[in-house]
């Protein structure tokens, strides 16, 4: 349909349209203008794209081909009997008017029996008529909270379709005053996500000449979300919801908007799924009846019961309320959002009863910041937000389909060392990330003795310095020192980021976990804080938490390599010895670290197994590893040491065989015979006098048996 019916409606738990009165704050509370989250535990924004152009076009990033909704013929979409359903009918004052008794049907017209105040429910243009001069109506094409929507043809201009959306009542103040808004600033309004309005005409009213006010807009043809929702749950039952990166495919337009409406010093106010429009690949905000400037504290505000923060009714709306309310819409598109107006009405169901929250748990720590009651811990901006959001659905898309989906983060560097073997506090400590930090490559270098040197000569007090202390007083194992540095900036993400890692750094997991997991909560599109989860959960013995932040890491790019040498130890810690070997393979070729997964991974087939536990396939299987690897003679002697040892305890254990392994045959005097020469070839390499005589005599003790 050409426009979205703006009656202020929503949803009920089965989908199901119901109606209620708009939410107006009274002008009496004390309001402000843009209530921004101070510096605490906040995300610098990031501006950047995420992702190029690709053939899908603009709707998810790139990433999501969405199903388009074909462009609908505007004379299609006309009403041919225009009635407003008596379910639907309000006064101003919320009072249901309008409604039949008796089996009489109610009236379209009348008055207020609370308070008196006329309604009206008849369309006030007729077909053929010529609105201000140019826009010859056609016919109605909805009802909303501000009266009928109208299909016009702008005569001066292509017979272009517009469309007209006039008031509900010519005496409603509220509803004149949110017009004149929309007259007096949507003309600066100009965004491919949000619908363009043309013109604000006047045209007299039939009956009483009253001069009426129309705006006119772009015709969009498409279904709302709410209808694309709907149709959904027809085709796939009522307790379904849309594809998840369907639903933050649409969400991260909705915040291009926003964050376009908010530079401009807009808020929108009453962003629903009714209030959204998919015309083929592109989605639209209509409707922006309730737009406002950030300043205005004096216009009555639009909102929607179960969309609409729950501080307006006292602080009136804000980019943070904006946002709650994109928060909001995502969670009906997403799940099925039962008692979302009543029960959730400001909160989430918890996690474990939702299907989609329980598998996708960076999501469900995104929505639960977006919708926060606390306006101060919602995200800070729109930019922000979508790019976190876009951080989870690299992460929802790679644990559908198992491709990775890599991309450079904005706040973190790279991994900065990889821990391949044992996991050690420190260790943990070398391979996380450090936030980016201005001025980080300069003096000093990666050395930190160095940097503290030169940054104290340089007598540099400003946040950026304080934190290059902190983390070199946390490589130097200086954890007090670093927590003195970090105290002026506790409103520092950052300083949260390094008093983590000082805790680590120390040995202190628990404390360290805690950390990594608020951070967590913060910047659930990152993948720094669910490695350094990780680490913190290998290392309290929790292994199923670690194998699921280390797989979401290591599935969504293949940057932290750590996580695939985590992912795999923890496997095989949890007797999963396939997994294991799995999560190593899955290390690139090109990686740097291919050699040492391989090495890991033929380890992982044999060391550390009862005889009777190993079979032929995973012997013959280490062998051919182990030739691929193209080690040089001292690594390949010694993990064909290994390799040959586990063979001779099974075949000693009563196995047989005719293959060959390592090039020597299965059997006891083949085994027998290729570990002495293993061991023999590495005393000749080695330089250590008493390791050298060890290997000799190692070979001696296994050296077939012989009767000279």
């Amino acid at each position: 349909m050409g426009v979205n019916n703006t009656e202020r409606r929503r949803l009920s738990d089965n989908g199901e349209l119901m109606d209620h009165k708009p939410t107006v704050a009274d002008d009496g509370f004390p309001r402000t203008g843009s209530i921004r989250p101070p510096a605490a535990w906040s995300a610098p924004s990031a501006r950047g794209s995420t992702s190029g152009r690709s053939r899908r076009g603009l709707l998810g990033a790139g990433l999501v081909e969405v199903p388009p909704v074909p462009y609908r013929d505007p004379a299609e979409a006309v009403l041919k009997d225009p009635v407003v359903a008596e379910r639907r009918r309000f006064c101003r004052c919320g009072e249901p008017v309008g409604r039949g008794r008796g089996g009489r049907p109610g009236r379209t017209e009348g008055y207020c029996p609370r308070c008196g105040s006329p309604f009206s429910f008849l369309p006030k243009l007729r077909p053929g008529e010529l609105v201000g001069g140019q826009y010859e109506v056609l016919g109605c094409l909805a009802h909303g909270g501000l009266g009928w929507v109208y299909l016009a043809r702008d005569r001066n201009v292509n017979d272009r379709w517009v469309v007209l959306k006039g008031l509900l009542d010519t005496g409603d103040p509220a509803a004149g005053a949110v017009a004149a808004a929309e007259k007096a600033f949507l003309a600066e309004v100009e965004h491919p996500n949000i619908v363009r309005i043309y013109n604000f005409v006047q045209h007299p009213e039939p009956r009483t000449f009253a001069m009426v006010g129309y705006i006119v807009m772009e015709y969009v043809g498409g279904k709302s979300l709410k209808d694309v929702l709907l149709q959904h749950r027809e085709e796939h039952g009522p307790d379904t919801a849309l594809p998840l990166a369907q639903a933050i495919a649409y969400a991260l337009e909705v915040l291009r908007a926003m964050g376009y409406l908010h530079a401009l010093g807009l808020l929108y106010c009453d962003l629903k799924p009714d209030n959204a429009i998919q015309a083929e690949e592109q989605l639209k905000l209509i409707d922006l009846g309730g737009v406002r400037r950030m300043e205005d504290f004096t216009s009555a505000i639009y909102g929607t019961v179960g969309y609409q923060a729950p501080e307006i009714s006292g602080l009136g709306p804000s980019v943070s309320s904006d946002l709650f309310t994109v928060g909001r819409t995502l969670a009906v598109l997403s799940f099925p959002f039962r008692r979302f107006t009543t029960t959730y009405v400001a909160d989430l169901p918890p996690r474990e009863q939702v299907d989609v929250l329980r598998e996708h748990e960076s999501y469900d720590r995104f929505l639960r910041r977006a919708c926060s009651r606390d306006p101060f811990a919602r995200f800070t901006d729109a930019g922000e937000m979508a790019e976190q959001l876009t951080g989870v659905l690299r992460e929802v898309l790679s644990a559908q389909d198992e491709e990775p989906r890599p991309a450079p983060s904005t706040l973190f560097g790279p991994e900065r060392h990889t821990v391949t073997g044992e996991l050690t506090p420190k260790r943990a400590v070398q391979a996380l990330p450090v936030p980016l930090i201005a001025g980080a490559a300069g003096p000093g270098g990666d050395d930190p003795v160095a940097v503290l040197a030169a940054l104290a000569a340089a007598g540099d007090a400003s946040p950026e310095a304080l934190l290059r202390q902190a983390l070199a007083h946390i490589e130097l194992g200086g954890r007090d020192a670093a927590r003195a540095l970090l105290a002026p900036l506790r409103d520092d993400w950052r300083a949260g980021w390094c008093l983590a890692m000082a805790a680590l750094a120390a040995g202190d997991a628990a404390e360290a976990a805690a950390a990594f997991d608020a951070l967590y909560a913060l910047l659930p599109g990152e993948l720094a804080p669910k490695l350094g989860l990780a680490f913190c959960c290998e290392l309290l013995g929790d292994l199923d938490s670690a194998a699921r932040r280390y797989l979401a890491v290591w599935r969504t790019g293949r940057s932290h390599v750590s996580a695939a040498f985590g992912l795999s130890r923890v496997r095989l810690a949890g007797g999963d010895r396939p997994g294991a070997v799995a999560a190593l393979d899955s290390v690139p070729a090109v990686s740097s670290h291919r050699q040492a997964a391989g090495m890991a991974a033929v380890r992982a087939l044999v060391l550390g197994r009862a005889p009777a536990e190993l079979t032929e396939e995973e012997l013959l299987d280490a062998g051919h590893r182990l030739d691929r690897l193209r080690l040089d003679a001292e690594r390949h002697g010694r993990l064909a040491a290994e390799v040959l040892d586990a063979a001779l305890g099974w075949v000693l254990a009563g196995h047989r065989s005719t293959a060959r392994l390592l090039g020597d045959p299965l059997t006891e005097r083949g085994l027998r015979k290729g570990l002495e020469r293993t061991y023999r070839t590495l005393a000749r390499l080695c330089d250590d006098t008493p390791e050298r005589h060890r290997l000799i005599a190692r070979a001696n003790a296994v050296r077939p048996r012989t009767l000279l």
